[in-house]
């Protein structure tokens, strides 16, 4: 087997990095904290519906996170394919709120086109990723003309080229960063941030509520996100930024990407990113009139709701790591189609 070939499921080292031991323990003490408060909530408190959404969005998460944490540990191929699986889904409920799994030349395009990145992908030939995303984008203008239905072309080209922007796109990236040799700190980083995120905003909002009961709550975007205030977005903003410096700092040191300039810029891609994502995904539940994409985690809602804030983040921090800091340069490129066709 060759080297880049093994390097695709090495599972050395998985252990190794302290980002990727800080997110496997974070999600431990959350998963604990929460099975701990449902008993708390519910006796001391006396609000059993609080007590039950705990309950459900805890177990909810101790399914989650061995799905979504295991694959990266066991190696580059399975973070790949776990990405793609989860790009699918997330696809499969926007098409189904909005309509466009009818579509069903559309809806293939995009189904395609997505696994022809993740192949890209898994065969670290930047090339390939690049050429089918510029195909994607033409055979959704082009294939579209075909139905001979100019009434809505723009509608379902524009939700066809959406979709695969962001999650056969966007959402891959988070797959794309498993093609450098270390790739767990910064895939752990991202994951851990983006979903603390949404706590964050989440615990800030509440407690800010309580703190000024009797008062209406000033909100950033009142016809969008009407759950969200103000108070929330920044109390987000104020915690995730310093996490993901932290994290960024312990992924990338002995780098150019720890000083920081770098670490700063990072930081507010992570915790601005992280919000719009949710804020665009909120737009389209609003559009369309849905309380949430789906129901397939309960507690959640759909694989969308909880994936939404790494729409934007996953390739933002993907493509930064690139530019400025080389990430994956040493990583063997063409590691399957290198012995079919001759890599200049």
């Amino acid at each position: 087997m060759s080297p880049g070939l093994q390097r695709l499921f090495d599972t050395s080292g998985a252990f190794s990095h302290p980002a990727t031991i800080i997110t496997l323990c974070a999600a431990g003490a959350g998963i604990l904290a929460g099975l701990v408060s449902v008993p708390l909530v519910s006796h001391i408190a006396k609000n059993a519906d609080a007590a039950a959404e705990i309950r459900t969005r805890t177990l909810t998460w101790m399914v989650i996170a061995p799905l979504v944490l295991a694959p990266v540990l066991a190696g580059a191929l399975w973070t790949m394919l776990v990405v793609c699986v989860l790009s699918l889904l997330c696809y499969r409920e926007f098409a189904r709120v909005t309509g466009l799994f009818r579509e069903r030349v559309v809806s293939a395009l995009v189904v395609l086109g997505a696994i022809a990145v993740t192949l890209g992908t898994v065969d670290h030939w930047d090339g390939l990723t690049a050429a089918v995303q510029a195909f994607t984008l033409c055979a959704l203008c082009v294939c579209s003309v075909v139905p001979d239905r100019p009434q809505g072309y723009i509608q379902r080209v524009a939700l066809g080229a959406a979709a695969f922007l962001l999650f056969g796109v966007g959402l891959m990236r988070l797959g794309a960063m498993a093609n450098d040799v270390d790739y767990r700190p910064l895939v752990c980083s991202v994951l851990l941030c983006t979903q603390l995120s949404d706590v964050f905003g989440f615990c800030v909002g509440k407690l800010a509520r309580r703190a000024n009961a009797g008062t209406e709550p000033t909100r950033l975007f009142p016809r969008t996100s009407p759950g969200k205030t103000l108070a929330g977005h920044l109390g987000a903003l104020a915690l995730t930024a310093p996490l993901a410096a932290g994290m960024y700092w312990l992924t990338f040191r002995g780098t150019t990407l720890a000083q920081p300039g770098h670490l700063l810029a990072m930081s507010l891609l992570t915790a601005i990113g992280a919000q719009m994502g949710d804020l665009v995904m909120s737009s389209v539940k609003r559009d369309v009139g849905v309380k949430d994409m789906g129901a397939l985690l309960p507690g959640h809602g759909g694989v969308l709701d909880r994936c939404n804030s790494l729409l934007l983040v996953a390739p933002a921090i993907y493509h930064y790591a690139v530019f400025f800091g080389g990430y994956a340069k040493d990583t063997p490129a063409r590691v399957l189609t290198g012995a079919w066709f001759h890599s200049p």
